[in-house]
């Protein structure tokens, strides 16, 4: 079950980063606003699925803008430990820039800091 105020700080989220209008289409928003404005507690199993979707589509927007940028963020500082790597003689350091997981964890620790 959805409650109002998550609901609410999912709209509020949306909008800050710019993900309400880009993502959401105007009937998803007008499903929310409605929600939020009509609803104290959603008891159809219709409308509860409808919602669910739309947060779900809003969580999948932020998730793939995080991970994008820790993929970008990451793939150069990757670049960085492997030219430096090879200089101290690994060569194996070449394919650590490939490994998704290796990008994505320097990115994540450079984001955090």
């Amino acid at each position: 079950m959805i409650a109002k105020q998550d609901l609410l700080m999912f709209k509020k989220r949306a909008l800050r980063l710019n993900l309400w209008y880009r993502v959401l289409s105007r009937t998803e928003r007008a499903i929310v606003d409605l929600t939020l404005k009509y609803v104290e507690r959603i008891r159809s199993p219709i409308l509860e699925t409808t919602v669910s979707n739309i947060t779900n589509k809003i969580l999948k927007a932020l998730e793939h803008g995080f991970l994008s940028k820790a993929e970008e963020i990451g793939q150069e500082i990757a670049k960085q430990m492997c030219r430096i790597a090879q200089k101290w003689g690994n060569d194996e350091a070449s394919e650590w820039r490939l490994d998704v997981n290796f990008v994505r964890f320097l990115g994540v620790i450079t984001l955090n800091q």
